[in-house]
């Protein structure tokens, strides 16, 4: 069974990623993506309000409009917004973090309950944070951070200091957690080099896991 996916994404460079992961678990299928870099700046600069929740609302009707199976919502920044835009349409749609935030209360549970967030930008660690909050209720404590200086490398180009600063911030706050999560899809690429014995999450491989298959039990 091929898959009709639509993507909304505030990151333009995520796109190709999620095109091969796609690919990978379902050749032959396509992807329809939206790329609209204004939602993530107007959450930076608001939050997440009417405007916003509005936007997405319209972008994921849009998709469904156009006969995708499932849409997956790449920014954990604007993951509240996508779980109200999910009320109104026929079809799964999926916050990029939510596989993340469930498997990350699992691992807790199953240790001391604590659960570290990182980010390298503020306004994904409220969405992040409360996901989690409400997933796993009083059994947990949450800790989040914002990895300074990371956001500033990556819009300059220097990947590489993005992703050494991460791995750093990763083994720094390892001692103090069960379980690592990576807020934001644009972080994943420096959780294996922290080379650390706990759990460090990030969000897109599970969040694809998660569409397929609730797209494939529609």
């Amino acid at each position: 069974m091929t898959v009709r996916l639509g993507l909304l994404h505030t990151v333009p460079a995520l796109a190709p990623r999620f095109d091969g992961m796609l690919a990978a678990r379902v050749p032959g299928s396509t992807a329809l993506h939206i790329v609209d870099a204004e939602l993530l700046a107007e959450a930076v600069r608001a939050g997440v309000g009417t405007e916003v929740r509005e936007a997405v609302a319209a972008h994921v009707r849009y998709l469904v409009d156009l006969g995708v199976d499932g849409v997956l919502v790449t920014c954990s920044s604007i993951g509240e917004a996508t779980e109200v835009a999910a009320q109104d349409v026929a079809v799964p749609v999926v916050r990029i973090d939510t596989a993340m935030a469930e498997r990350a209360v699992r691992i807790a549970r199953a240790g001391s309950g604590r659960i570290t967030v990182l980010a390298t930008l503020e306004a994904t660690l409220g969405p992040t944070g409360r996901l989690l909050e409400r997933l796993g209720g009083d059994a947990q404590r949450v800790r989040a951070y914002v990895v300074a200086g990371a956001l500033s490398a990556r819009e300059a180009g220097d990947t590489d200091r993005h992703d050494a600063l991460i791995v750093d911030a990763l083994r720094a706050a390892a001692a103090e957690a069960d379980v690592l999560v990576l807020a934001q899809a644009s972080m994943a690429p420096a959780a294996d080099r922290a080379g650390l014995d706990i759990p460090v999450l990030t969000s897109p491989d599970l969040a694809m896991d998660a569409v397929l298959e609730r797209v494939r039990g529609r």
